[in-house]
């Protein structure tokens, strides 16, 4: 019996398919979660998402976020997400220079804490979908 795993994150739904099991970053460790596991809420980590189906492995970066396990579903909401086949490591790196720039700046002018953990994030998880495909 498979699980179905979602992936949304506040832009949109990112990934949303039936899967043999999910391995996901928590703040508490990484968990694997295979059909029948336990109820759980968990916060999620920022880090890879790892998933098979049909015996094929795959993986996702993902920010940090919340996991939800109820039943066979796997909800993941998630500040980013990206399935790692679709990384550019080239566009990464310069939306990482970019979005660094512009928070050292935010920082600079006292902009407010909201525009400033925007930019947080952003550079937060292009370094993490560069350690994840380099990986």
């Amino acid at each position: 019996m498979p699980l179905l795993l979602e992936i949304v994150t506040p832009d949109r739904r990112v990934f949303c398919e039936k899967v043999d099991h999910v391995a996901v970053p928590t703040t508490t460790g990484e968990i694997d979660i295979l059909p029948g596991h336990q109820p759980l809420l968990s916060m999620v980590q920022p880090g890879e998402l790892r998933y098979a189906q049909d015996g094929k492995p795959s993986s996702m970066a993902i920010d940090k976020g919340f996991v939800q396990i109820r039943g066979d579903k796997v909800s993941v909401l998630a500040e980013a997400a990206i399935d790692v086949e679709k990384i550019d490591l080239t566009a990464v790196e310069q939306a990482r220079k970019a979005a660094e720039e512009a928070l050292e700046e935010a920082r600079k002018k006292g902009e407010d804490p909201a525009i400033i953990e925007e930019l947080e994030t952003k550079a937060r998880f292009s370094v993490i979908q560069s350690l994840i495909k380099k990986h």
